[in-house]
């Protein structure tokens, strides 16, 4: 069975939810339609002409795609023009495109978590450079009678709630008396129907994040045996965890500004990098940002980095940052090619998982822009 393009999407926000995403970024469905099967996906960092070939030839129905097609409101839609042409290329062909652009930046095990692994960036300490999203977070309570407290506890549990800090199982658990009569027609887990009953219950009380609540709620329903469950969930007054662009941290192994910029080549398969500083400096903490990252120095310096990894550093930028004391390496925008193969992988673990024959592919189309010469 091949999921439907809907389902790719679903799949695919649970990797990166739109909610993450920079307000006004233009993610989501750009053109075509989900409404239909889904049996290849080609995962592209543009959408470019010989992208749209490569999908054709793949015989795929949808591209997932790192860079908007569509960037501002159409006026009309020539189809003389470069885009135009794109546009009705994709359309007679039936390729929808979808974009997943900061959300995939700031997600959990995204484009910038991708690029602080490859450069060495230890995972413990590693922060945001620049706040987002925070996740808001709810009590959940629910009454449980006491044979199924053990189950239902562990479902929730299970399906991300109950994290407060570095903490995890995170609940509050009251043994109690339960009253309900049950009326006409009801099929009771306890008692009968039109009669008082008293159940000895356990109250659970736990700590739900925003992005899973639907899936906690889901998963205590399915594990627990009342016909209908009493339980509450509101929100509480504490800050969840952050999201953001751009991650920083202490380096595995202190190195020279030098050989990090020749580490960055070989990772990123870059040619050359521009470099900002003195190649012989030590440095032992750095900062990464995928695509354009040049108005991030201060954060980084913030941050206590001693160089920052982005793209897209203009002159004066670059200026600043020495004069300043932080180091830069500028690979180019395009190192965020990286999110093609990872993307695929991920998603056909997804498929598999579910028992999909979906495919997803990574374009092989190098599409960056400039040429070294």
């Amino acid at each position: 069975m091949f999921a439907n393009g809907q389902t790719v999407i679903q799949i695919m926000e649970q990797l990166a939810p739109k909610h993450y995403a920079v307000e006004n970024d233009k993610i989501g469905l750009q053109l075509g339609t989900l409404n239909k099967e889904v049996r290849k996906v080609v995962v592209a960092l543009d959408v470019t002409d010989e992208v749209v070939n490569e999908a054709i030839a793949a015989g795929a129905e949808l591209i997932i795609a790192h860079h908007a097609i569509i960037y501002r409101p159409l006026a009309k839609l020539d189809t003389a023009t470069p885009a135009g042409r794109l546009y009705e290329k994709l359309i007679k062909n039936d390729i929808a495109v979808y974009i997943s652009h900061t959300n995939l930046d700031v997600a959990d095990g995204g484009i910038n978590d991708w690029m602080a692994d490859l450069v060495g960036i230890k995972t413990e300490g590693r922060q945001c450079l620049e706040e987002v999203h925070t996740d808001k977070l709810y009590k959940l309570v629910v009454f449980v009678p006491e044979d199924h407290h053990e189950k239902v506890l562990q479902a929730m549990f299970q399906a991300g709630a109950g994290h407060i800090g570095d903490y995890s199982h995170c609940s509050f658990n009251i043994e109690g008396t339960g009253t309900f009569l049950p009326g006409e027609g009801t099929n009771p887990f306890i008692g009968k129907p039109g009669q008082l009953e008293k159940a000895k219950e356990v109250r659970i009380e736990t700590i739900v994040p925003h992005s899973v609540h639907r899936k906690v709620v889901q998963a205590m329903l399915k594990a627990h045996p009342y016909e209908e469950v009493a339980y509450d969930l509101y929100a509480v007054d504490l800050k969840g965890r952050s999201f953001g662009l751009g991650r920083s941290g202490k380096l595995e192994t202190p190195v020279t500004l030098g050989e990090l910029a020749e580490k960055v080549k070989e990772v990123f398969e870059v040619p050359y990098v521009r470099l900002v500083g003195d190649p012989n400096r030590i440095l032992k903490k750095a900062a990464v940002l995928g695509g354009s990252g040049g108005r991030y120095t201060r954060h980084a310096q913030f941050a206590g980095a001693d160089v920052l990894i982005t793209g897209d550093v203009d002159y004066h930028t670059a200026h600043d940052a020495l004069a300043d004391g932080l180091s830069i390496i500028d690979p180019g925008h395009n190192v965020e090619k990286i999110m093609k193969q990872r993307v695929a992988d991920w998603l056909n673990q997804q498929f598999l998982d579910r028992k999909y024959e979906t495919k997803a592919v990574y374009s092989s189309i190098n599409t960056e822009p400039f040429r070294f010469v």
